[in-house]
């Protein structure tokens, strides 16, 4: 008897259910649209490398099935070491290990350390390689996004490569400030289907879908949403969701970002929260590893400076995080910067969360972290010398390449 043939996985994902969700009365004015919001999920917050390392390798050491491990930047390093180790052996029992890594943000990555995971029996897809003579070859196009997907049950996204970078110091890292969030619930299934996506168009060799999300309503009032820019239609997502929110707020809007450009829709936005008396606060690194986006960002700041809002600038190491909360009931963590690298060329992944605790867990961090910031207003731009200025203008003009 001849076996039938087989069924080649298809290349994209069946759709997935657009379920309207029923907000409580207090949380729908933060919703741009009640569509794909999940129900019974749970976040914890978790806060520099010191927090996240940690619980990323716990998760991915416990996994029974499956690790779909996404990055920018995946680094040669102590740390990218810590998880070559744990993937390896997790392939080597058995589970299905995919990695998916940036080929610029990850440039220099040994051509004998990804053999490794491959002889191991990981999958690994560098993303966009850098080849001119490619078809469609486009080298501004990155995936900068942070996933961790375990078993299809535990996931992890927000602003945190796996680099020394971001590790902790008595870690031997140099401690860059960012944060990251774990996840689970039906927000997870969201994330493996986002990885999916990703992976069958680099080329992946093909594998079942997860299946659809769909909600369990646990009595909490605790409401995820994934936002997702790789088709055209969705690349402004993210701006969309920050200018609704900004438009809504009524009483705190406060923001880290580290590489905040914002365009002039969201500058209005925010110039009118304050006018209306909302307390805005925007919160970047004062030493950046970019230092034209630095130096651009001081000229963005001054402006806003004098419409009300409060800037303050991270002393030290690099701030990475890119948060937000408003109102003490919304609140997003992911990778998405406010540059024009994020709006119109980069893969990125944020996570929008409805969820008193997360948004009081970010103010508390953002509260903390003013202790290691300095103030920034016109009186601050007028002490800086006439060329920090000149600097400011021109890395201005350029923003649409930062």
């Amino acid at each position: 008897m001849t076996a039938a043939p087989a069924v080649p996985e298809p290349l994209h994902d069946p759709p997935s259910r657009a379920i309207v969700v029923r907000l409580p009365a207090r949380l729908t004015p933060y919703a741009r649209t009640l569509q794909r919001w999940r129900a019974g999920c749970e976040v914890t917050v978790l806060r520099d490398g010191g927090e996240t390392y940690p619980a990323m390798l716990a998760a991915l050491a416990a996994a029974q099935r499956s690790i779909c491990f996404e990055t920018y930047i995946l680094a040669a390093d102590a740390t990218g070491d810590r998880f070559k180790a744990v993937l390896i052996e997790r392939a080597r029992a058995g589970l299905a290990v995919r990695v998916i890594y940036d080929a610029v943000g990850s440039f220099g990555l040994p051509d004998h350390w990804v053999g490794e995971l491959r002889t191991a029996g990981c999958e690994v897809i560098d993303f966009n390689p850098i080849a001119p003579w490619r078809a469609r070859f486009r080298l501004s196009h990155r995936d900068h996004r942070k996933i961790i997907v375990v078993d299809d049950r535990v996931g992890f996204t927000g602003g945190l490569n796996i680099a020394n970078d971001y590790a902790a110091v008595e870690d031997g890292g140099v401690g860059w400030h960012d944060m990251h969030c774990r996840v689970t619930g039906g927000i997870v299934l969201d994330l493996a289907r986002m990885f999916r996506r990703t992976w069958l168009r680099c080329g992946g060799t093909p594998y079942p879908a997860p299946p659809a999300a769909g909600n369990a309503p646990t009595g909490r009032d605790t409401f995820l949403r994934l936002l997702d820019n790789a088709q055209r239609r969705q690349r402004t997502i993210v701006r969309r969701a920050y200018l609704h929110v900004i438009k809504h707020a009524r009483e705190r809007v406060l923001i880290q970002n580290a590489y905040f450009l914002p365009d002039r829709g969201l500058r209005r936005a925010l110039t009118r929260a304050a006018a209306r008396g909302v307390d805005v606060r925007v919160m970047v690194p004062g030493h950046s590893d970019v230092k034209l986006a630095q130096w651009a960002t001081l000229y963005v700041l001054r402006r806003l400076a004098r419409r009300g809002i409060q800037i303050f600038l991270w002393r030290g190491v690099m701030m990475h995080a890119k948060t937000a909360t408003v109102d003490s009931l919304w609140s997003t963590i992911g990778s998405y910067n406010f540059d024009a690298q994020s709006r119109f060329n980069n893969l990125e992944v944020t996570v929008e969360i409805l969820d008193a605790a997360t948004a009081q867990a970010l103010a508390a961090s953002f509260e903390r972290d003013i202790a290691n910031a300095d103030a920034f207003d016109e009186r601050a731009w007028l002490r800086l010398p006439w060329w920090h200025k000149a600097l400011a203008w021109i890395s201005y003009r350029l923003r649409r390449f930062l």
